[in-house]
C-alpha cells in the first residue's frame, strides 16, 4: 500500500511510539500554572533535576493536550490566528487543562500561539518540529524557537522547551528515506542499520541539546518514542511519547517504569488513540491501518466502526496509570486533525476515524478540501474535561 497521499498533519498521527516501537521490536535497540509554580518543580541544568521523594504529591502535576501549528494540507486547514486563539481558549476553558504542547513548524506560528498559551495561564511544552530538511537547518530552526521561548519565560511565562521530537523519523541521514513517512517504512521492513542509528541519534540528540542550552534557561527535554535509548543526563524532564496497549495497568506500569531510573520527573508528551473499535491496539499505527489512501478519496478499511467511546475509554485508562506513577505530565496527541474530516452520513469516508484528535473537524462541504470547517467535541474530550476539572479543584 503507498502512503504518498498522507500528508504531514496525518503522518505525524502515525509517528509516534508505535511505529518506531515495532520496527525497534526487531532491531533490539531501541528499548525504551505559572512560572513560579514550574520552577518548584523542576529546575532546569543537568543533574540539578530532584527526584520526587518522600511527602511529593501523587498524581499529575500537568495534565493537557498537543496543539499543531504548520502549513496545513490546503489553506482552510493551514494555522491563523483567530483560529488559533479560540481553540487555545477552548483547551483551557473547556477542556481545564493546566498544560499544551505546542509543536509545528514556522517560529512566527511556534511564539504566537505559545504566547497565547501562556497568557491563558497555561503551561506550556514549545517544540519545533522542522523535518525532511538537512540537519543544520533543523537546528538553526530550534535555535530560533528556543530564543523565543526565552523571551517569554522572561516575561513570567511557564515553559519548557523540546529540542524536537523522535529524531530518527524527521532528520535525514539516520534512517533511510527521502522523508518520514520512507523511513517509517524502512523502520517497519527492517531496511536499516541499526548500529549506525543508534550512534546518529546519539550524535543529534547531543547536539539539539547543546543548541537547546545555548539559547535557553528554563527546563529542557526532547520528544522521544518511549523505548529509544536517549541519554537523560543531558536534559531536565524526561519525555515520552506513548501509545502502548495492556489489558492491565500492571502492563502500562510496567514499560513505562524504566523511564524513572533516571530520577528526574517524566512526562508523557504525547498518547492517544484513533477513533474506531479496537484502535488502541494499533496505537500509533492506527492512522495506517484504518485509511487505504491509494483510493481516491481515500477510503476507511472495510469492516471499521467507529467508537468515540473506545478512544475515550483507553485515555481515561492511561491517565489512572500516569497519575497512579506519580509522572510530572501527561499531553494527549492531540487537539484536532482538520485534514481527517469527520463525515457522520458516510462512514467509509469518515476520515476521523484515523485522528487522534479530542474533537472531530466537520466541512461544510465534505468532498472539498478547501471548505470551511469547525469542531466538535468527541466523547473523549468530554470525558478528558471532567477528568480535569476535577483534577483542578483536588
Amino acid at each position: 500500500m503507498r502512503y504518498d497521499g498522507i500528508s504531514r498533519g496525518r503522518f505525524l498521527a502515525g509517528a509516534g511510539a508505535g511505529a518506531l516501537g515495532a520496527a525497534a521490536a526487531g532491531a533490539g535497540l531501541l528499548t525504551a500554572s505559572g512560572a513560579a509554580a514550574a520552577d518548584a518543580t523542576v529546575r532546569p541544568g543537568p543533574g540539578r533535576t530532584p527526584a520526587a521523594g518522600p511527602g511529593v504529591r501523587r498524581g499529575l502535576t500537568h495534565r493537557g493536550v498537543c496543539y499543531e501549528v504548520g502549513d496545513g494540507e490546503s489553506a482552510a486547514t493551514a494555522w491563523n490566528a483567530a483560529r488559533m486563539r479560540r481553540d487555545i481558549r477552548a483547551v483551557r476553558r473547556d477542556l481545564h487543562a493546566s498544560s499544551v504542547s505546542v509543536f509545528g513548524t514556522g517560529v512566527e506560528r511556534l511564539a504566537a500561539t505559545a504566547s497565547e498559551a501562556a497568557e491563558h495561564g497555561l503551561h506550556v511544552w514549545l517544540q519545533p518540529r522542522l523535518g525532511d530538511v538537512p540537519e543544520r537547518d533543523i537546528l538553526d530552526h530550534l535555535a530560533e524557537t528556543g530564543r523565543r521561548a526565552e523571551r517569554l519565560r522572561r516575561q513570567g511565562a511557564a515553559v519548557y522547551l523540546s529540542v524536537g521530537c523522535e529524531f530518527v523519523l524527521f532528520v535525514p541521514g539516520i534512517v533511510p528515506g527521502a522523508d518520514a513517512v520512507e523511513r517509517v517504512e524502512n523502520l517497519l521492513k527492517g531496511a536499516y542499520d541499526p548500529v549506525h542509528m543508534a550512534r546518529a541519534l546519539r550524535r543529534v540528540v547531543g547536539r539539539a541539546a547543546r543548541t537547546g542550552r545555548s539559547v535557553f534557561r528554563g527546563p529542557l527535554t526532547y520528544g522521544a518514542a518511549h523505548d529509544e535509548e536517549v541519554d537523560w543526563s543531558l536534559f531536565d524532564v524526561v519525555s515520552a511519547n506513548y501509545y502502548g496497549y495492556h489489558r492491565t495497568r500492571a502492563g502500562h506500569v510496567g514499560e513505562l517504569a524504566p523511564l524513572k531510573r533516571w530520577g528526574r520527573p517524566v512526562a508523557i508528551t504525547e498518547c492517544g488513540s484513533c477513533t474506531y473499535e479496537g484502535a488502541p491496539r494499533d496505537g500509533g499505527m492506527g492512522w495506517r491501518e484504518a485509511v487505504d489512501y491509494t483510493k481516491e478519496p481515500p477510503e476507511t478499511a472495510p469492516g471499521l466502526r467507529r467508537s468515540e467511546r473506545t478512544q475515550a475509554a483507553y485515555l481515561l485508562d492511561v491517565f489512572d496509570v500516569f497519575d497512579s506513577m506519580g509522572l510530572h505530565a501527561a499531553l494527549v496527541y492531540n487537539f484536532v486533525s482538520p485534514e481527517l474530516p469527520h463525515r457522520a452520513d458516510d462512514p467509509r469516508h469518515d476520515l476521523d476515524m484515523a485522528s487522534y484528535g479530542l474533537t472531530k473537524a466537520v466541512r461544510e462541504r465534505p468532498d472539498d478540501p478547501e471548505s470551511p470547517w469547525h469542531r466538535e467535541p468527541k466523547e473523549s474530550f468530554r470525558a478528558l474535561a471532567r477528568r480535569f476539572e476535577r483534577a483542578a479543584h483536588r
